[in-house]
């Protein structure tokens, strides 16, 4: 990976987006592709859409979305301890001692996820959403509501760090890394002058409502839609294989199979995958895929569609774990594929 796309994926992991609020993800996104995407739109519910050869009848989508989870800020009692809601699938156990950032009307104000001391009984088995209060510092409500409102989001105050074997960990990395791997797909086909159309979009909304990939769908119409996005990584202690399937960090993008899945795209894939001997791991996805994909089939009179997924380990933890070869082995993936199709592909599975 260059220099400059590796210092592009370390922004897009310290810019907060919580889901619902990714503006100023979106700007430093935009700011990216400027150079390169032939055309470039916004819409109202904050999609950036940047494309290759627009004009071009065949229509590629790539899809990553940029939101993360977070909390936002539902009550503050009298003594100052702010309560806070669910943005996303965030799991409040793991919020306990975490220092986090609350994204206030007068900038960023710290604090830190009150709990129990293990001496006094420790927390509850059973961690819900509002047992959780988080403590700034304040003295009365008052004065923390000089700088926190209510609907303010909070996020886990973690950044991003890289250990052995190219494994990179932070926050969020579901799914910046997604948002990441479109915009450099678009890069690196750009002076290709590939036969189709290409549109990577840096969707919004995907943990809370998945809005995003179907507005911005209904407006490309795509022949084709490819979600990237991320997945669960077995390989560490209590994942069961027989449950959960044998994916490993390091060992290559995944393909989804199932019902929602256009096994014509899937073929294009494994076809660029075995031609640049690029590994694959693969996923089932029977009814239906928790991702943009089912959205963007949904629009128009039907979108055949593909699933593409990062290995990642720790899921919706404050810190997730990804590999940064699986990274550039998609980024491949995709550019590959795309180059070597010639807009004559038909994706009807009856024909």
């Amino acid at each position: 990976m260059r220099p400059e796309s590796k210092h592009f994926l370390q922004q897009l992991i310290e810019t907060p987006s919580p889901s619902g609020d990714e503006v100023e993800l979106q700007k430093l996104w935009i700011q990216y592709v400027e150079p390169f995407a032939h055309k470039i739109e916004t819409d109202v519910v904050g999609n950036v859409i940047a494309s290759v050869n627009p004009d071009k009848p065949f229509k590629v989508m790539l899809a990553g979305h940029c939101d993360e989870i977070a909390y936002m800020v539902s009550y503050i009692d009298s003594n100052g301890y702010v309560y806070v809601t669910k943005a996303g699938g965030i799991n409040p156990k793991l919020a306990l001692g975490m220092t986090v950032k609350i994204l206030g009307k007068k900038g960023v104000i710290k604090g830190i996820v009150g709990v129990k001391p293990e001496h006094q009984g420790g927390p509850k088995d059973k961690v819900e959403v509002q047992d959780l209060f988080i403590d700034c510092g304040a003295r009365n409500k008052e004065e923390i509501e000089e700088y926190v409102s209510m609907g303010d989001y909070v996020i886990y105050d973690t950044n991003y760090e890289y250990l052995l074997n190219d494994v990179m960990v932070g926050r969020g990395l579901d799914n910046r890394t997604g948002a990441f791997i479109v915009a450099e797909v678009l890069r690196r086909v750009a002076d290709q002058n590939p036969n189709v159309a290409v549109y990577a979009v840096s969707t919004v909304n995907e943990e809370t409502n998945m809005g995003g990939a179907y507005f911005a769908a209904s407006h490309i119409n795509p022949t084709m839609g490819i979600a990237c996005d991320v997945s669960f990584a077995t390989d560490h202690p209590e994942m069961n294989p027989k449950e959960c399937g044998c994916v490993s960090l390091g060992k290559g993008p995944i393909l989804s199979k199932g019902a929602p899945i256009s096994k014509k795209i899937n073929e294009l894939l494994e076809k660029a995958a075995q031609v640049h001997n690029i590994p694959l791991q693969y996923e089932l996805t029977p009814r239906s895929t928790g991702t943009d994909a089912d959205r963007i089939r949904l629009t128009g009179k039907g979108v055949p569609v593909a699933l593409v997924s990062l290995p990642l380990r720790y899921m919706h933890a404050p810190c997730e774990a990804v590999n940064l070869q699986d990274i550039e082995n998609e980024i491949e993936l995709l550019v590959q594929m795309i180059l070597s199709m010639s807009a004559n592909e038909n994706l009807n599975p009856l024909q």
